[in-house]
């Protein structure tokens, strides 16, 4: 890890001139549970235990590894539905292939990503290829699931193949951060895709001792989520590390900096950062469908049993399991 990186000396640099910008205090820092999801491939739980209306527009997110898999342990999932939100899929190491009932799909590498838009309804799978399954190998990825406005709930789904060599690279003034714009736009550099709600997602490495403070749009929240290694965040610079989401208040830029010493095997601070506009609507979420009401989640339900949601296509991937 990192999969995509470059010379930070050689980057543009993010305008750190203005001197007034007051820096945003941390609200809280915690530690994701570990888990399985799927097939039983291993997650951290980055959100557990955070009020949704920190999160806001952002609903669930797990990191997925790290972990190395021995010959017939990679796992994905089986074909299921989604209604009412975007997954952002973000791949650092390993591969995933992606195939849906609307006939996207694609391979996801390393440091690729795939944004697909439920909208009205979609089946989808995400399964390693059968070579990795066979093979093994180093897998490692988040997945984040963001909410759509109620006036989008039940659009056309939708899926972007967005690979590392689209992102935007940018350093600190001092080249000791570097800032991959996966989505959304920061200081003026964009990512792309399309996203249906405001919002700006990153990963950012920071070298031992380094620091950046990122310009952040006021009316965005922002997350922190340590990927690996240790540091702080803040203008209190709370201390900051692998496995740790920090929860930002009110203000105009980020504030992350690594330690001057990191542990051998996580040379750098690996920081996935995100922050949206909060939609501040109501939330009625269960499995996987995100709607405004319980009698919207029920018909959620009753319109993927009678195939309203979609099909299986006839040449349909399935899980390998070797």
């Amino acid at each position: 890890m990192p999969a995509i990186t470059a010379d930070t000396l050689t980057l543009p640099r993010l305008d750190a001139s203005d001197t007034t910008a007051r820096p945003r205090s941390v609200k809280a820092v915690s530690t994701a549970p570990r888990g399985h999801e799927g097939e039983g491939f291993p997650v951290r739980r980055a959100f557990a235990g955070i009020d949704l209306a920190d999160l806001d527009p952002f609903i669930h997110m797990d990191q997925m590894g790290e972990v190395e898999y021995a010959p017939g342990e990679p796992r994905g999932t089986a074909w299921h539905p989604h209604r009412g939100f975007e997954t952002f899929t973000y791949l650092i190491d390993g591969r995933f292939i992606h195939q849906d009932s609307n006939g996207g799909g694609g391979t996801i590498s390393d440091g690729g990503t795939q944004y697909m838009t439920a909208g009205g309804g979609v089946l989808h799978i995400e399964t390693p290829p059968e070579d990795l399954v066979m093979n093994g190998g180093l897998f490692h990825g988040l997945q984040l699931w963001i909410n759509l406005p109620r006036e989008k709930k039940l659009i056309a789904s939708q899926y972007q193949d967005l690979q590392g060599r689209d992102f935007a690279l940018v350093s600190s003034p001092d080249g000791g951060a570097l800032l991959r714009v996966l989505a959304g736009s920061i200081a003026g550099h964009s990512g792309p895709g399309i996203s249906h709600t405001p919002l700006a997602i990153a990963h950012l490495t920071l070298a031992p001792g380094a620091r950046i403070e990122i310009p952040w749009p006021q009316e965005f929240n922002a997350l922190a989520y340590a990927l690996s290694g240790h540091g702080s965040v803040g203008a209190e610079q709370r201390g900051f590390g692998e496995g740790q989401l920090a929860v930002f208040g009110a203000g105009d830029t980020v504030v992350i900096e690594a330690d001057s010493q990191q542990q051998s095997n996580m040379p750098n601070l690996e920081v996935f950062l995100l922050g949206g506009v909060p939609l501040r609507e109501p939330v009625a979420a269960y499995g996987p469908f995100v709607m405004n009401t319980r009698s919207e989640l029920v018909q959620a339900f009753e319109d993927y049993q009678s195939g309203k949601l979609g099909t299986v296509p006839p040449d349909a991937i399935q899980p390998f399991h070797g």
